[in-house]
């Protein structure tokens, strides 16, 4: 049995980034609730909320991080990397819940409507505006590779349009008193962050349910490995995603009788393809003569 990992190296957010965008979150959680109150806006008080819940995000993501560099141990044998796709389903689930209280609570606004008062709306939206474009940029770059990270980072590229759209909200208030466009702002804000988060949950519970990627075929890795001179046929794959960053192959390779020594370089030849091909970057492969009695792909 033969065994290959290759190293996939990953964009990191520095903890400092992590922990400015949240003292950044809390701030303006506090001011747009005091901001919210005073002048009578849902639209801000939900926008507060959710820049609550990035702050949370932001602990939970640093949290995870750490528990993921962790080495590997007898009890843990992969370590603790998946930690980060747990906390980017609380995250990206946590947001989910938010949105649909604030479209209960922006439905009622709509029957029972209330003054309010725009100028300081604009204010304290314009704020809550910067402090999640401060947020955003800090985390953009590492959003790119860790499915943590693009959750914290979605968090705050919500909540940066909605303190856009509470900015447009709080002028028509101020110019043409339309009271009802709060509430209609709360509902296509929430809306939105639904559709972002869905995508983020749905990857990360395909990862912990150790789907395959549906970038890769299994047929056409069969073709490619049976090519192989020597090779007689590839069966009981197994295939999934430990985190982004490592994808995990393990496979019986049947070949022609032949000294263990010659499966080197078919070994070498497999963990190319797949590494340049599909980036699977951790191969486990059996190599057998006529041993299973079933020989299927999976």
């Amino acid at each position: 049995m033969s065994h290959n990992h290759l190293h996939i190296q990953a964009q990191e957010t520095p903890g400092k980034n992590l922990f400015i965008t949240m003292a950044l979150n809390f701030f303006i959680t506090v001011i747009e609730i005091v901001g919210g109150i005073i002048s009578g806006s849902l639209a801000l008080i939900s926008d507060a909320l959710h820049n609550f819940s990035d702050g949370i995000a932001i602990i939970i993501t640093y949290i995870a991080m750490q528990l993921g560099k962790r080495p590997k141990s007898a009890k843990y044998t992969f370590g603790l990397k998946r930690a980060e796709i747990i906390a980017a389903v609380i995250n990206a689930s946590t947001l989910i819940i938010i949105s649909f209280f604030l479209i209960k609570a922006a439905v009622e606004r709509f029957y029972n409507p209330s003054p309010i008062t725009g100028s300081l709306m604009l204010i304290v939206a314009t704020l809550g505006l910067l402090a999640n474009v401060t947020g955003t940029i800090l985390l953009k770059k590492g959003s790119k590779n860790n499915l943590n990270i693009r959750a914290a980072y979605f968090h705050l590229l919500s909540d940066a349009v909605s303190s856009l759209a509470v900015i447009i909200g709080a002028a028509f208030i101020m110019f043409y008193e339309i009271y009802w466009i709060d509430p209609l702002l709360t509902i296509l804000i929430s809306l939105y962050i639904l559709k972002e988060t869905y995508e983020i949950v749905k990857e990360a519970i395909d990862i912990l349910m150790m789907s395959n990627s549906e970038e890769i075929n299994l047929e056409e890795i069969k073709d490619i490995v049976e090519k192989i001179p020597g090779v007689i046929n590839i069966h009981h794959i197994h295939l999934w995603k430990l985190n982004e960053a490592e994808t995990h192959f393990e496979a019986h390779i049947e070949v022609e009788d032949m000294a263990v020594s010659k499966t080197v370089d078919i070994q070498n030849l497999i963990e190319h393809e797949l590494f340049e091909r599909y980036k699977i970057n951790h191969t486990t492969l059996q190599f057998e003569c006529d041993k299973c009695e079933v020989k299927r792909l999976v």
